[in-house]
């Protein structure tokens, strides 16, 4: 959602146009506004950091401590709590308890951002945006975590959702539920407990379902089916399509055999396990942790035990294999903000766009969802967004541990016109300025994604340069869209890529 100006010029004779334009980067005004909401789970440990890390491309509005059907804290009061057909009941806990793999002191979220502040200095150095660690501390809250899919009270984390909902910025509000969806429920819950009875009540609906946009990673406590989608329907639900880039804790078992490097022990160690203090807390194969002590569904630290012993002490191996120690773990919960980020792919403009994440349209009934991921590659004709993620996130790691400028890598700056309208049959030159602030040399790839209206291959003359020329079919019609993507990825260590969209409007 980038404020930009084109210079249009026009050349009649070769029925050819050329844009150039300034790209400004996004005003924090701009930057889509998010609250996290997670359980202390770790895949939501590691997607955690790479949020932080990329902190600089959102504005921040919560960071809360969820619950689940898979963690939940209790009220310390002694208080049991059962819910048939969850976790427990399947490995034979069939009596209410007090708490479930959740710890009294949990803090994750306190740890990562405490760990965030000590290399928030160096991180100032390789991008300005980055809010400062005393304004992220201000944005925790404990939400509803006592007990699993309970959001009869109040909580400060649902407070906070709430007074966010509330407030006069009708910009998108982006709520994320890397665990289960309670706080977000109690939040809005409150607002109908105490508004549903004014005058104004369907306007006020009308005006939350249109700024609300939420992202479940699942629906991990039933909140969802039960009370926010048969109460709150106009609500969006932004999960995208077909996974584009695999951060499971099936990734390295089923990635394609050259982005198999990216979730190996030496890469892993390399780039990331190595890189200071955020690199200490990346949860790997074999790394001797456990997010609460002797947990029997947490067997990844102590992995090195074996199968046998492991199950000799009650684990349960709920992995198809053992990974090898550093190994890459999961981050499961990424793929709720990774269209979100500022890469020029413009994927929080409209769902449909394809981001990293994916893109939100209609699949076949006989596709299989393990065959989705590649279909939509197939069928919208993107790249393979797999290294570009994970060298960023590489990048931006390093960042946190070096305190000079010109000793790390930085993406590629691209600035061009964002939208161009055109006429069948014209001749359109797509002018893009790139440059590298580090001096490395960048390789550009245009692509067509099919994402408009306009769906057929269109060729483009240039595809290699800064200039892709195409022309526009003659049976596109008044209305039809046409994207056309820029890549561009520089020869840096991490190798860095950046993109630039131009969506081409028939008239």
């Amino acid at each position: 959602m980038k404020s930009l100006k084109a210079i249009f010029l026009l050349w009649v004779m070769t029925m050819a146009v050329s844009v150039e334009a300034v790209m400004a980067s996004n005003p924090p005004e701009k930057k889509p506004r998010i609250i996290i909401t997670a359980d202390p789970e770790l895949d939501d440990n590691n997607s955690l950091i790479r949020f932080l890390l990329y902190s600089t491309d959102f504005r921040v509005e919560g960071l809360i401590y969820a619950s689940s059907q898979f963690h939940w804290k209790g009220d310390g009061k002694g208080t049991t709590w059962y819910v048939p057909n969850r976790e427990y009941g399947r490995v034979g806990m069939t009596q209410p308890m007090t708490s479930w793999r959740y710890v009294p002191e949990e803090r994750f979220i306190h740890e990562n951002v405490e760990t965030y502040a000590k290399v928030y200095k160096n991180l100032k150095v390789h991008h300005p945006d980055y809010p400062t660690p005393e304004y992220l501390l201000s944005k925790i809250r404990e939400g509803n975590v006592a007990f699993d899919g309970d959001f009869s009270k109040d909580t400060p984390g649902s407070e906070l959702i709430k007074q966010c909902i509330l407030d006069e910025d009708d910009s998108p509000l982006y709520i994320q539920a890397w665990g289960g969806a309670s706080t977000i429920a109690r939040a809005l819950k409150s607002i109908e407990e105490i508004y549903s009875g004014q005058p104004n009540w369907p306007a006020l609906k009308k005006r939350i379902s249109k700024k609300v946009v939420l992202c479940l990673s699942m629906d991990q406590d039933d909140t969802y089916a039960r009370y926010i989608h048969p109460f709150w329907p106009e609500i969006t639900e932004l999960n995208p399509n077909g996974m584009q880039v695999d951060l499971t804790f099936f990734a390295p078992l089923r990635a394609k055999e050259e982005n198999k490097v990216f979730y190996s022990p030496e890469w892993t160690q390399e780039y990331i396990r190595s890189k200071g203090l955020f690199g200490e807390r990346y949860r790997v194969w074999g790394d001797g942790k456990q997010m609460v002590k002797d947990d029997i569904f947490d067997f990844f630290g102590v992995s090195e035990l074996g199968k046998d012993k492991l199950k000799e002490k009650g684990y349960i191996l709920w992995m198809p294999t053992l990974l090898p120690k550093g190994t890459f773990i999961s981050e499961g919960d990424t793929f709720c903000y990774l269209n979100l980020i500022d890469n020029g792919l413009r994927g929080d403009e409209d769902p449909t766009f394809c981001g990293w994440t994916g893109a939100k349209m209609a699949i076949p009934a006989e596709v299989k969802s393990a065959d989705i991921p590649a279909y939509l590659r197939q069928k919208i004709g993107l790249p393979d967004f797999t290294p570009a993620v994970q060298y960023g996130f590489a990048a931006r790691m390093a960042w946190s541990v070096t305190d000079d400028y010109k000793k790390t890598n930085h993406e590629p700056t691209i600035s061009g016109a964002n939208e161009i309208e055109v006429k069948a049959g014209a001749r359109v030159s797509l002018k893009c300025k790139v440059s590298d602030p580090d001096g490395n040399k960048v390789k550009l790839q245009w692509y067509q994604f099919k994402v408009g209206s306009y769906t057929k291959d269109v060729a483009i003359d240039g595809a290699t340069t800064d200039t892709a020329t195409i022309t526009i079919p003659t049976d596109a019609k008044a209305g039809d869209t046409l994207h056309f993507v820029l890549e561009a990825t520089d020869e840096g260590n991490p190798p860095l890529t950046r993109y630039h969209r131009v969506v081409l409007r028939v008239k």
